[in-house]
């Protein structure tokens, strides 16, 4: 099927850990024709900290109906975020709730769940808080809650389950089990041992690819929604992976991808596995087409809006223009701004130097400290070719220079990338979205190198 000529309009259901939405797109541009949002709570009572599903059900369900006839679609593609996954029992229905993956559960879990899962080497997912490992998650369950853990008939990740609610199709997919969930061996394409271990082998869907048409929407809610044509849904994809997707699509590797927003994340594509540092917050993404991304990540986009609300606002270029008084006074900021993640963990903020003049030299120094930051994630994956910068970031120019002149590479912005929602809709075999890219940065501040070289000694003093 020649999607790009078939499809005029792609909804999108779009779950992100704090807000979901339902967009509609051209599927020629990409451009949002109709969109509508929710916050997406979290219910505190019952076993456990636990999204409200059936909220987002009715939320999606009422989006769609409002779509169907204007401005219409004629396809369904879905994205989420990680670290979820949704057990059902013998008759589709949840068996628990499905879990809220910052909830902390008893030490004595934690600890048992710390000897039981495998090593970094197998998985290439490091030990993460709370539920971040899916494994943990599951863990918890079954061994807080067997009798519940015991009606479960089939383990499905959180994309796939939004999937499974509109066809009545069971699925599972790789970039949601190769996020950093422990259950799945990116090497081999396959689970991991830990599946084995938990005995849910038997209760895991069947593994599709994200591009997979899953079925038509269910007759009888096709009629609830008012679709009068048999619409296809799309298995559906990993909220960090739909970002990646346009660049797989439109570049060849080897390059880099510094996708910002709450969390900087970067991906190396076309590097490999070796020499990956678990203590570091490294590890290996699974993307679209299954293959292992190694990638990297810290908190910038926190970070940035603490460090912005204490400083106060300056001109742009202001900012660019200290760059250089910030060099030459030797002003800096040593992470971490937010612990508990990152290349450097375990190091506590604070600046060394001369004291800031003005707000311009000090939102000046963020940038240096945020592109620094940057450059030693990008190291740690090994990361070559060109780099290319969305979301927030992509606007910060002082940022931009910095990060080009630290890694000599160019440095590419793209202020209107994609995002997830269009990402998504690639799913449907629609050509890549243009983006609006600017001309490469090429970055020379004198001064650079040494300011570099006393920032990683004070780190390591």
């Amino acid at each position: 099927m020649n999607a790009a000529a078939t499809y005029r309009h792609i909804a999108v259901i779009d779950i992100g850990k704090t807000n979901a939405k339902i967009v509609v797109l051209d599927a020629r541009t990409g451009g949002e024709i109709a969109v509508v949002k929710t916050s997406n709570s979290v219910v505190q009572a019952g076993l456990y900290p636990h999204y409200d599903i059936e909220r987002l059900w009715s939320f999606i369900i009422e989006a769609l109906k409002g779509f169907a006839t204007a401005p219409g679609f004629d396809a369904i593609s879905i994205t989420t975020h990680g670290a979820s996954m949704a057990l059902l029992d013998a008759k589709g229905h949840l068996a628990l709730p499905v879990l809220d993956y910052e909830y902390t559960y008893p030490q004595p879990i934690q600890q048992a769940y710390g000897e039981f899962r495998p090593a970094f080497a197998e998985t290439f997912s490091p030990s993460l808080s709370g539920g971040l490992n899916i494994g943990a998650q599951i863990h918890f369950q079954k061994s807080a809650f067997p009798e519940d853990f015991a009606r479960v008939a089939t383990i499905l990740t959180y994309p796939q389950y939004w999937a499974f609610r509109l066809t009545g199709i069971a699925a599972n997919e790789a970039t949601s089990l190769g996020c950093h969930s422990d259950l799945w061996n990116p090497t081999i394409g396959d689970y991991s041992s830990l599946v084995a271990r938990l005995g849910i082998r038997a209760l895991m869907a069947p593994v599709r690819s994200a591009f997979d048409t899953l079925g038509p929407v269910r007759p009888a809610l096709a009629a609830e929604i008012g679709l009068t044509t048999a619409v296809p849904v799309y298995c559906g994809i990993h909220d960090s992976n739909a970002s990646l997707l346009p660049h797989l699509v439109e570049n060849e590797a080897p390059f880099a991808v510094v996708s910002t927003g709450t969390w900087v994340i970067s991906f190396a594509v076309g590097g490999d596995l070796d020499h990956l540092d678990p203590e570091r917050d490294v590890l290996a993404n699974v993307d679209a087409y299954g293959r292992a991304v190694p990638s990297s990540r810290f908190m910038g986009g926190r970070e940035f809006e603490i460090l912005a609300a204490e400083i106060g606002p300056a001109p742009s270029n202001a900012i660019e223009t200290a760059l250089q008084r910030v060099l030459e006074k030797g002003v800096m900021l040593l992470p971490n701004v937010v612990e508990g993640s990152g290349p450097f963990p375990g190091s506590k903020m604070r600046w060394i130097g001369e004291t800031p003049a003005d707000a311009a030299e000090r939102r000046a120094a963020v940038s240096l400290y945020l592109a620094l930051m940057t450059e030693a994630c990008l190291g740690l994956i090994g990361a070559k070719g060109p780099i290319f910068v969305e979301g927030p970031f992509a606007v910060n120019r002082s940022y931009l220079i910095a990060l080009a002149a630290l890694t000599n590479a160019d440095v590419i912005a793209l202020p209107g990338s994609t995002g997830t929602s269009q990402g998504a809709a690639l799913l449907t075999g629609v050509r890549p979205f243009a983006a609006a890219a600017s001309a490469p940065v090429r970055g020379e501040l004198p001064g650079l190198r040494h300011y570099r070289q006393v920032w990683h000694d004070a780190l390591a003093g």
